[in-house]
C-alpha cells in the first residue's frame, strides 16, 4: 500500500529513523516537535528476527526489525499480507517470543522474563482486539468481558462493567452467548474485554476487518477516542488507508522489514514547496 499521498514530506531524523509529515492530503505539512522525542520510546524493537520452522523449511517472517513507538501515540501498521505486521504485533504484545533480538517495554527487556512474568505483564499492560472476535463460545458476553480481570487478580466491579455495556449499546445482550450476537455485537464485546483491565496499550489486528463500514467506524471511533482523550497508546494493523491517515505514526512493512516510518504532528504549517519522499530500510 502506497501512502505517499498522505505522508510525503521528510522532515528530520531521530535515532536513525527518517520521519515524514503530512503532505498532499492537507496541502501543507506539520511542524516537527522535537520535545516530543526526548527520552526513550515506550516500545522498542531491536534487531528482532522471527523464524518459523516446519521440518527443514524455514520461513523468515521478521528480519532484523527495528521499531519505536512513543507513549500516547496512535500507530498504524500497514503492508501486504505476509509482510510480518501481525507477527510484529504478537511480539509487542508478548503473545510470542522473537527468535532473536530484543523487545523493550518502558526500557525493560522483556526477553529476560519467564513465561509467568510475561503473562502477568501482558495482562496488566495490553488490551487486544482481533479481526476474529475470539470470544469463548460457552460464556456469556458479560463473562467473556470479565476474563481479563480474573486472570490479573483484579476485582470485578459489576456496576462499572454494566455501565460500559450500556455505553456500547449492549445492555440487553450481556447474558447472550457469542452465537446469539451479531458480528458487530461480538466485536463490541471483544472491545469491552480488551478494555476491562484499563490497559495502557491497545493492540488491534484488523479490528474492523470483518465489520460493515458503519459498525467498523463506530469501533474505530471508540479506539481513537481512548487514544486522544485518555492517552492510551494505540497500535492498529490495517489495510485501510483511511484508518492509517488518522494515525500519528504510520509504519509500513515489506518482507519482514520496516520500509517506511512516517511521523505526523498536529501543528500545521502552510507549505507551497513540496519536498520529495525518501524511503529508508
Amino acid at each position: 500500500m502506497d501512502l505517499s499521498e498522505y505522508v510525503d514530506v521528510p522532515e528530520f531524523v531521530h535515532n536513525g529513523t527518517a520521519f515524514y509529515f503530512c503532505g498532499a492530503h492537507c496541502e501543507g505539512r506539520f511542524q516537527k516537535d522535537p520535545e516530543r522525542f526526548q527520552g526513550v520510546p515506550l516500545i522498542k524493537l531491536n534487531k528482532v528476527w522471527k523464524v518459523f520452522k516446519a521440518g527443514v523449511v524455514e520461513t523468515r517472517v521478521l528480519r532484523g526489525l527495528d521499531m519505536h513507538v512513543w507513549e500516547g501515540d496512535f500507530v498504524a501498521v500497514i503492508g501486504q499480507s505476509g509482510s510480518g505486521k501481525s507477527t510484529a504485533l504478537n511480539m509487542i504484545g508478548l503473545l510470542d517470543r522473537p527468535t532473536s533480538g530484543n523487545i523493550f517495554l518502558k526500557q525493560g527487556d522483556t526477553s529476560l522474563l519467564d513465561d509467568e512474568a510475561r503473562a502477568l505483564l501482558r495482562s496488566k499492560t495490553f488490551g487486544f482486539v482481533f479481526q476474529q472476535y475470539n470470544l469463548i463460545p460457552w460464556l456469556t458476553a458479560f463473562e467473556n468481558t470479565t476474563l481479563p480481570l480474573i486472570f490479573s487478580g483484579k476485582k470485578t466491579e459489576t456496576e462499572k462493567i454494566v455501565a460500559k455495556f450500556e455505553t456500547m449499546g449492549l445492555a440487553e445482550r450481556m447474558t447472550h452467548r457469542p452465537f446469539e450476537l451479531s458480528g458487530g455485537e461480538q466485536q463490541r464485546t471483544a472491545l469491552l474485554r480488551a478494555l476491562a483491565n484499563d490497559p495502557e496499550i491497545i493492540l488491534g489486528d484488523e479490528p474492523t476487518g470483518n465489520l460493515d463500514s458503519a459498525t467498523g467506524s463506530k469501533i474505530l471511533e471508540v479506539l481513537i477516542d481512548l487514544n486522544k482523550s485518555r492517552k492510551k497508546t494505540l497500535i492498529i494493523v490495517t489495510h485501510d488507508a483511511d484508518i492509517a491517515a488518522q494515525a500519528d505514526q504510520v509504519i509500513a512493512f515489506k518482507d519482514g522489514h520496516l520500509v517506511r516510518d512516517h511521523q505526523v504532528h498536529k501543528k500545521f504549517i502552510k507549505s507551497d514547496t513540496p519536498v520529495p519522499s525518501h524511503e529508508h530500510a
